[in-house]
């Protein structure tokens, strides 16, 4: 398993909060699903293994080496791609942005540029659902998040948020990543996301240029250990 997989697992892995949500929409579509940002699967291999049909769509080679892996047997295929320039030939009934993927293009114009590549796979009636976080929480009186941690053959990997920067217009989240070999050598790099922050009004008006429209509005609670977010649900015209 590569590093990017498996560093993928660690950060994004654990996270079922929202697959409720994934699995009762897809119910709903009754067709193909299109998994943006997909990663390893924790979404895809979620849906597949309930018997929907999934496409998986990721810029990162190594995720979708994993995802096609884990899913042998499954309805399920993965495509090498970006958000904002993929081509496919199947038409979906539900296509899914899970765990702020929107939210790595960076500005407005990379959105609509996906907006269009999605609305132009949707069947009429699909939808799309994205969920963002509109802005981090007013700190509390919570203690500091555990490390996500995750061993493989023997390795220990361990990842742990140590400061979320709260910018104009971002939120740029700062991982300190410790590996344990077997032999008990610790190393240590630093990791950093940065994510665009945007209403979901602005979204849903940014929609009306690839042809959607708002649908809906979903909450996905926060865990303890991960934030809440809000879920909007687009729909194609015509």
């Amino acid at each position: 398993m590569s590093a990017a997989s498996i560093w993928h697992d660690v950060e994004c892995g654990a996270y079922s909060a929202d697959l409720a949500l994934w699995e009762e929409m897809a119910i709903e579509g009754d067709g193909p699903v299109l998994d943006l940002g997909c990663g390893t699967g924790r979404v895809a291999l979620h849906l597949a293994r309930r018997g929907h049909q999934v496409v998986g769509v990721d810029l990162e080679p190594e995720l979708i080496a994993s995802l096609l892996e884990r899913g042998r047997g499954l309805p399920l295929e993965g495509i090498v791609a970006d958000a904002r320039d993929f081509d496919l030939e199947e038409d979906f009934s539900l296509a899914l942005a899970p765990m702020q993927v929107l939210q790595l293009l960076p500005d407005s114009a990379d959105r609509v540029a996906c907006l269009r590549r999605v609305s132009a796979r949707l069947r009429p009636g699909g939808r799309f659902a994205a969920a963002i976080l509109e802005r981090m929480p007013e700190p509390d009186d919570s203690p500091p998040p555990l490390p996500d941690v995750r061993e493989v053959d023997g390795w220990v990997y361990s990842s742990l948020a140590v400061e979320v920067a709260v910018g104009p217009g971002e939120i740029v989240i700062h991982r300190l990543r410790q590996t344990v070999s077997p032999a008990g050598e610790l190393s240590e790099e630093d990791n950093e996301v940065r994510i665009t922050t945007f209403p979901a009004s602005r979204l849903e008006a940014e929609a009306a240029e690839a042809s959607m429209v708002a649908v809906a509005r979903h909450e996905i609670p926060p865990t303890d250990i991960h934030v809440g977010s809000i879920v909007v649900v687009l729909g194609k015209e015509g």
